[in-house]
């Protein structure tokens, strides 16, 4: 057990964060919530359950306190004993008040290894579709709030939890640090050379597992029908790996497309190359929430996606919406923002603002004070 960037323990009251582990999103995810306490009264020390300590994963906390138990998947299976008793020693290490937990693993060692008020952030579906976990969540339920990240995870987690009140299932949005975020995005001219694409080419971009859940097959079926009609040289470029990329490739082969079709595979810190796009499109048939519509947005790069999941409340505008599996409809939206440049770029200019603000730690301080009081009213 390891702890980094440590605080004055005898601060006046701790709140204790909890997370499996700091891969992809979830450092930041990490950095949002520990930004919710900024300017109070409240110390916060953030807990990784996974993963080696690492002075940068420390620093992008934004914590006052970092520990990483460095724990293995395969060590985290099962009842998680050793976790637990890890877990006791640190909150008799501080004045915890409050513990937050990402996803399931953590919320369950956080309610055996203490008698904290523990309130359970979730990020994906179906997390409670298992009739274990909702048994856990009813035993805890005088203990136990649940936050979805989006309205979507929310109501899967109402609909899974009937003997909980609906008011302690609640939504808190991701959001993103956008100074930063656009901070460390590249100009398009530099992005289109590291990544490899023409500077001259009108580009849609698109960024996720190669998975059936983000339905590139769509992606690629639209793509190829608007081709014909969009500007000579149009390309997709379509940034991530997994199990579905020979089959996606072949797609694109089959459509007569391949030539105009790049595969870029997994791009480290992805986010930073969002400018090289003209367009975003995001396919996905499951999407909790879709933090990748706010990270394009801040790279000025105007969205669509498709009117499912959290997608459909990140970009909410129907003009900017299709329907799951819709090719003709997606395409035809292909179409008409290759054509309508000028209007679109200031059209996706008011529509990013407004997004900022809606998805911003402030606006996030602001909903998280109103649950607390809500939680504390209602008992």
């Amino acid at each position: 057990m390891t702890a980094t960037k440590t605080a004055n323990p005898t601060a006046e009251q701790w709140v204790l964060q909890f997370s499996h582990g700091y891969d992809g999103p979830f450092m930041d995810c990490s950095r949002q919530y520990a930004a919710l306490f900024k300017d109070t009264d409240y110390k916060v020390c953030t807990v990784y359950l996974t993963g080696e300590p690492n002075d940068e994963v420390a620093q992008g906390s934004a914590s006052d306190e970092v520990i990483f138990l460095n724990y293995s998947s395969k060590q985290v299976r099962g009842l998680k004993l050793a976790a637990i008793k890890d877990f006791k020693k640190i909150v008799a290490s501080r004045n915890f008040t409050l513990c937050i937990a990402h996803r399931f693993k953590p919320i369950y060692i956080a309610l055996f290894g203490s008698k904290l008020p523990v309130i359970g952030v979730h990020h994906a579906f179906s997390d409670y579709k298992r009739r274990s976990r909702q048994w856990l969540a009813n035993l805890f339920h005088d203990r136990l709030r649940l936050l979805g990240v989006s309205n979507a995870v929310r109501d899967d987690m109402r609909a899974c939890l009937p003997k909980f009140k609906s008011e302690h299932i609640q939504t808190l949005y991701n959001r993103i640090d956008v100074e930063a975020v656009q901070g460390e995005q590249v100009s398009r001219e530099d992005a289109r050379q590291f990544l490899d694409l023409p500077l001259d080419a009108w580009i849609v971009g698109n960024v996720g597992r190669l998975h059936p859940d983000k339905d590139q097959i769509t992606l690629i079926k639209g793509f190829a029908k608007a081709l014909p009609e969009l500007p000579a040289g149009s390309l997709l470029a379509i940034m991530g790996s997994g199990r579905l990329e020979q089959q996606l490739k072949q797609l694109a082969v089959d459509l007569g497309v391949a030539d105009s079709v790049r595969f870029l595979g997994q791009v480290p810190n992805g986010r930073r190359y969002f400018k090289a796009f003209d367009l975003f499109a995001l396919t996905s048939d499951h999407e909790p929430f879709g933090m990748v519509l706010l990270e394009a947005m801040a790279a000025g790069v105007p969205v669509i996606a498709t009117d499912c999941g959290g997608a459909k409340e990140v970009v909410s505008d129907p003009e900017y919406l299709f329907g799951l599996g819709d090719t003709s409809h997606f395409s035809d939206l292909l179409i008409r923002f290759a054509k309508s440049k000028t209007v679109t770029d200031e059209k996706n200019k008011l529509h990013s603002t407004q997004k900022f603000q809606a998805f911003s730690d402030t606006a996030a301080r602001e909903k998280f004070d109103d649950i607390r009081e809500l939680w504390e009213v209602h008992g």
